[in-house]
């Protein structure tokens, strides 16, 4: 064999695996996705709905370049921890986790796999994140709200109710949102002159009970804050303040077209659709403690003159011509 032809064969030996690399294809990526409500709930799909339609315009599709493993705890914190611990096993590329319920197990259960959260009240007072512009750590996400809009669900149900007096605030007292959301109400009560008092979402019975307890005195009206546990029993705390003639806020418009009175709020789905943008861009290698924390964009006031009607109120003119939408 002459020389040349040696080293020609050679060359080409040596080519091949590069060869046979360039023409597979790239490997599947892998979202892990935990969510502290239940799967059926409408507001959940139409949230996950938002978040796969953000990664599809950013050329991920489910079954195609990416798989996405769903855990849904329903409002158990139990369950919330057993499947934070399963996704993390999983070593996927990136997790996404919804609230401070699905966020905190989430980080309890790994410090290297990169977190995107969506809907999170305080992510640095949770100990999630070192600082907004500059997370630190495995993750980074999206903010729920700053805790001063807390205090404008209390002036909006004054506003919307003049004659409440006393307010039942519906928190879950186990995660810090809960206490942290009833805090800035409770520190708006005096200027509005509405007396706050919690209620406790732990269970069915003990929601039902509470409130029963709280209608029994005139004057009443109910704000709902933001939890996972809030999501879970939504259809409930709709039908008590229709039941015991309770004018009622609350953090998201879902609830007020499930028959709500009026909610004041970000945009969730918005969220979520950005939310894909953060796990997009550390799919290509940037690293979660790098992009900082974001508030949100959009605000939205909703209001039912249905259900406003049914408790015998008339909304004013001038919150009418402010809200974003009106159910009629």
């Amino acid at each position: 064999m002459q020389r040349r032809e040696f080293i020609r064969l050679i060359s080409g030996a040596a080519a091949w695996p590069l060869a046979a690399r360039a023409q597979q294809p790239d490997r599947m990526r892998r979202i892990g996705v935990l969510t502290p409500g239940a799967a059926d709930e409408p507001e959940n799909k139409a949230r996950i709905a938002a978040f796969l339609l953000g990664l599809r315009e950013l050329g991920w599709t489910d079954g195609s370049n990416v798989q996405i493993v769903y855990r849904w705890s329903g409002g158990n914190v139990a369950d919330a921890r057993k499947y934070a611990s399963e996704l993390a096993a999983l070593a996927p590329d990136v997790i996404l986790a919804t609230g401070g319920a699905g966020a905190g197990p989430m980080l309890q259960a790994t410090r290297t796999v990169p977190i995107v959260f969506a809907i999170v009240p305080d992510p640095v007072g949770s100990g999630f994140v070192k600082g907004l512009s500059r997370p630190g750590g495995n993750a980074t996400g999206f903010m729920m709200f700053e805790y001063s809009l807390c205090g404008k669900w209390l002036e909006l149900l004054k506003q919307i109710a003049p004659r409440v007096t006393r307010a039942a605030v519906l928190r879950d007292p186990a995660i810090e949102a809960g206490i942290g959301q009833f805090a800035v109400i409770q520190s708006v009560a005096p200027s509005v002159g509405v007396e706050v008092s919690p209620v406790n979402l732990n269970n069915v019975a003990e929601i039902e009970s509470e409130v029963a307890a709280f209608a029994g005195s005139a004057n009443g009206g109910l704000i709902s804050t933001a939890s996972a546990l809030s999501l879970v029993h939504r259809d409930l705390i709709i039908k008590l303040a229709a039941q015991y003639n309770l004018p009622a806020v609350y953090q998201e418009r879902s609830y007020v077209a499930a028959g709500g009175l009026t909610s004041y709020g970000p945009n969730y789905l918005d969220q979520f659709r950005r939310a894909a943008g953060y796990v997009d861009r550390i799919l290509k290698g940037e690293k979660p403690g790098d992009l900082p924390v974001q508030a949100p964009t959009k605000y939205e006031l909703v209001i039912n003159l249905k259900t406003a009607k049914a408790l015998g109120l008339t909304v004013p003119p001038s919150l009418i011509t402010r809200a974003d939408e009106v159910i009629e």
